[in-house]
């Protein structure tokens, strides 16, 4: 099985639910086809650089997959006859890219951690800025010696 990164745009009058439960019929339709879904990024509604089936706006999707070679033509007409898909791309990925991107995905989830515990040790050390450990004690200016 080769991977593949589906990206799609989907009409801009969807809300969240209707934009997930078309995310999950997109992925039902590459299970169809022998695949499976390895990452899903919703990039959200963007401006399109021009009108596309008569629309300005874009809901952008970008879908990591597996699927088999000969099964990818299959894929491209089941999104073209989907009704919310107004465009589509789909591009074969070597496998370092994939390896890359989903080394990404990891290293977000160990920052998003490691950023918890910083917030943790953050807040112990503005607790302990409030006490000073030693108390100064003032010099007499007078007192040189």
């Amino acid at each position: 099985m080769r991977s593949y990164q589906s990206v799609l745009i989907l009409k801009p009058d969807y809300d969240d639910t209707q934009v997930q439960e078309n995310t999950d019929s997109i992925s039902e339709m590459i299970k169809e086809q022998g695949g499976s879904c390895l990452k899903i990024d919703n990039w959200g509604k963007k401006r399109l650089a021009y009108k596309v089936k008569k629309n300005r706006f874009g809901i952008y999707l970008n879908i990591y997959h597996t699927c088999e070679n000969l099964n990818v033509v299959k894929l491209e007409t089941k999104y073209r006859l989907f009704d919310p898909i107004i465009k589509y791309l789909i591009i074969r990925l070597e496998d370092k890219d994939l390896e890359r991107v989903m080394g990404e995905d990891k290293e977000e989830k160990d920052e998003a951690e490691s950023s918890d515990d910083s917030d943790k040790k953050v807040a112990v050390a503005e607790k302990s800025e409030d006490k000073p450990a030693v108390e100064e004690k003032p010099k007499d200016e007078g007192d040189e010696s």
